[in-house]
């Protein structure tokens, strides 16, 4: 397939996931109950997500143009992709930016998330089946010129292990932080709070960790968190809030909550489900520079940063680690 060719079935994926079709609306039912995670308005939250900034056939096409892709693909290289399943279609950027580039991807899925994926890449079958000698699935990716690995530190030092002497991108544990000076408006606050408890806090987007300034007054934020009060009815999250609220109690620590979210000061960025860290700083000059070194943020929401709820909405070119994805594959 020449490049247009893969714009225009791209983009054709791109209505169909924001389409009512009764077949799609079912594959949503069906991750959900593979997936408890994946509520319903997660799995929405994120084919728009994808299918508006990511789907749009001029943005693609300014996309391939930015990176001068060739129409068409003389030296199409097989690319290993180990996706991740901490969110719904989380690994779907890397999957396009390998179908636009023109070389070939061998997925393997999470179990977590491997409903949605696979059907979307079946309807690419139905609609352009020449397409299957080029996208596939596969359980072990062995013999792939190059690999894109997503997981956690641990996997990732085995996917160092068995991909390090290939061409590769591997990504390991990544979160996002929020600065704020005390001069955010209730709305700013609101959307804050979509930043946090959006996909019940798993994605490396999300904010699990807010730098405040001294004597910070938590009970506006703490009101906008209630929003999402309806989250106890999940067990999963429950179950979270729970425990990690009796660590707290007994360990004689010191936290304030909403009876939905806990926030607790905590140098750490990383933050388990249900609790958001803070710190308190008293120059934002020096937390701007000292997060210069911290490899492990993924996204800062501020003033001055990426607007406030606008954390989980990246554009084509807001690359996962911040490493070209499209510049490595045009590379390879």
């Amino acid at each position: 397939m020449i490049l247009q060719e893969r714009i225009n079935l791209m983009a054709r994926l791109g209505q169909y996931m924001l389409s009512e079709e009764m077949e799609w609306r079912a594959v949503k039912e069906s991750a959900f109950r593979e997936n408890q995670w994946f509520i319903p308005e997660f799995i929405e939250q994120s084919v728009t997500n994808i299918a508006l900034p990511f789907l749009n056939p001029s943005l693609l096409q300014k996309w391939a143009t930015q990176y001068q892709l060739p129409s068409f693909q003389t030296s199409p290289k097989n690319v290993g992709l180990v996706m991740a399943g901490n969110i719904p279609l989380v690994g779907f950027h890397d999957f396009l930016c390998i179908v636009i580039s023109g070389h070939s991807v061998v997925m393997k899925t999470s179990s977590k998330d491997e409903v949605l994926i696979k059907h979307l890449v079946n309807k690419l079958y139905e609609w352009e089946p020449s397409i299957q000698s080029t996208v596939y699935f596969a359980e072990r990716l062995i013999g792939c010129d190059a690999y894109i690995a997503t997981g956690s530190n641990n996997s990732s030092r085995y996917f160092d292990y068995y991909f390090g002497k290939y061409p590769h991108i591997i990504r390991s544990n990544r979160t996002s932080i929020a600065i704020l000076d005390a001069t955010e408006t209730q709305e700013e606050l609101e959307a804050l709070a979509l930043d946090i408890q959006l996909y019940f806090g798993l994605g490396c987007r999300n904010v699990t960790k807010l730098f405040v300034p001294k004597d910070y007054q938590f009970i506006p934020l703490l009101e906008a968190l209630k929003k999402y009060e309806y989250f106890m009815d999940f067990h999963k999250y429950k179950h979270n809030f729970d425990y990690h609220l009796a660590l707290l109690i007994m360990g004689n620590k010191y936290y304030m909550t909403n009876e939905a979210v806990i926030l607790t000061e905590n140098s750490s960025p990383f933050s388990p489900v249900s609790q958001v860290h803070y710190e308190f700083y008293e120059n934002i000059a020096a937390v701007n520079q000292s997060l210069e070194k911290e490899v492990a943020i993924q996204c800062i929401v501020g003033h001055g940063h990426t607007p406030f709820g606008m954390a989980q909405s990246p554009s084509l070119t807001d690359y996962a680690d911040g490493v070209d994805t499209m510049s490595f594959l045009s590379g390879l």
